[in-house]
């Protein structure tokens, strides 16, 4: 190992401990003594050690008092307890209080070395193991948010800062930008990383509808209610509720929103009793909100509730440098093994103003994936709106579906109209290719 292991021998016994630090010290390890439990817990505040040894039954403190503190301050401490009792009461009582293993006396010096080698194993492999998820909990939210370019690491700078802390966040941005992977991002780099991510579209339903997903409701409640269900607020309690285009929610469930903001309580519909709930608060929006507070559509205390911290997401076309990233990425993912653009394409989509955004470039590489499996991007596979081109309707190869009908026909004829092997080569289920065939006409 890069330094010797730091050792705290706890034994009220001076020749005994005098033996086994000796023993210990001769394998190469830093040995340091003390002679009970509070004695030791002094040298643990002073200083760091790898590795506590420390008998069972001593004066004062005894072994099984100081394994219950050292567990408090330093869960990922290791200590091996020994006892002179041939029992294993005292050793089943340490192995449940959490000790990494038990001696019996008298303690042979093989079994000393390898007890203590096996326990600093045992914590070398959590350190290590505590420290790749630490890595992995570092990059994993934010390796999906894909750029090199100064727009988007000044997000993900905000994004660092902002997620350890529990303040609400409204993440701004054009549709298709990704304000959900914004918000994943907080909370996978958030302490309330463990719970829950409940995510839900505001948009998405009606009134009443979303009213009974946001705060759950009880049977009976209204017709259809069967059964008693726990609503959004009570799903995410403990971790963050993520309320996606927020902007288009109705006034009267803003002022509710706004009651567990303040109060931390639900009500579920058709209930008497409140909920308390522990949630983290993610909102976002396509719409300008402080627009919509001046029209009267959005209430003004629950916007200042919101914005306690903004998180804007820039559009694609604010960031085209990311776009060759983005295109690999998507190929990629959509089946394509070696993603290439000629010279041609590549300027068409680092000039393109991309009004759909990331979500627009993602869907476009998934036609291509399907369309042109592992075939290098021409301008002439690229849709006639990126090209400049105006789509003529009376020409079926200028649109998407007549890119799609062209190669449907060019699979069936290079396979002999074998429908398996032409699904294969474009990388779709059979079945998908029959409707499809059928769709376009094709025999």
């Amino acid at each position: 190992m890069a330094r010797a292991a730091r050792i705290l021998m706890v034994e009220d016994d001076p020749n005994l401990r005098r033996i086994l630090s000796y023993h210990l010290e001769r394998l190469e390890y830093t040995v340091a003594q003390v002679a009970d439990g509070r004695s030791a817990m002094v040298r643990l505040a002073a200083e760091p050690f790898d590795l506590v040894v420390t008998d069972v039954r001593m004066a004062g403190m005894d072994g099984i008092e100081l394994l219950r503190a050292i567990r408090e301050k330093d869960p990922d401490l290791p200590v091996v307890v020994m006892t002179a009792y041939g029992t294993i009461q005292d050793a089943v009582e340490a192995m449940r209080l959490g000790a990494a293993d038990y001696l019996t006396k008298p303690i042979e010096r093989e079994t000393l070395h390898l007890t203590v080698q096996k326990a600093l194993r045992v914590s070398d492999l959590r350190k290590e193991n505590r420290r790749l998820r630490e890595n992995l909990q570092e990059k994993r939210p934010v390796e999906s948010i894909l750029g090199t370019s100064a727009p988007i690491q000044k997000l993900l700078d905000a994004v660092r800062r902002v997620a350890p802390t529990d303040a609400t966040v409204l993440i701004t941005g054009e549709s298709g930008t990704g304000k959900e992977l914004v918000a994943r991002a907080l909370h996978s780099l958030s302490p309330r990383t463990g719970k829950p991510f409940v995510a839900i579209n505001c948009a998405a339903m009606p009134r009443e509808l979303l009213e009974s997903e946001l705060f759950g409701h009880e049977r009976g409640a209204f017709t259809g209610a069967t059964e008693t269900k726990p609503g959004k607020f009570v799903q995410a309690n403990g971790g963050t509720l993520f309320l996606d285009e927020i902007g288009d929610m109705d006034l009267s469930l803003q002022a509710k929103i706004l009651r567990v903001l303040q109060e931390r309580v639900v009500d579920p519909v058709g209930s008497r009793a409140s909920k308390a709930v522990d949630v983290r608060v993610l909102a976002a929006t396509h719409r300008d909100l402080s627009g919509a507070v001046k029209a009267g559509a959005f209430r003004e205390d629950l916007y200042w509730r919101l914005n306690v911290i903004p998180i804007s997401v820039p559009p694609l076309r604010e960031r085209r440098e990311d776009v060759p990233l983005l295109f690999s990425h998507f190929v990629r993912q959509f089946g394509g093994s070696n993603p290439k653009l000629d010279h041609g394409a590549m300027a068409i989509l680092r000039t393109y103003h991309w009004p759909g955004n990331v979500r627009e470039l993602q869907s476009l590489c998934h036609r291509l994936a399907i369309l042109y499996p592992d075939q290098a991007v021409v301008p002439a596979m690229l849709p006639p709106e990126m090209r400049g081109v105006e789509p003529d309707s009376q020409t079926p190869a200028e649109g998407l579906w007549g890119m799609e009908r062209e190669a449907i026909v060019k699979a069936l004829r290079e396979h002999n109209g074998n429908q398996s092997a032409a699904a294969r080569s474009l990388r779709i289920p059979r079945h998908i290719l029959i409707y499809r065939m059928k769709k376009y006409g094709l025999s």
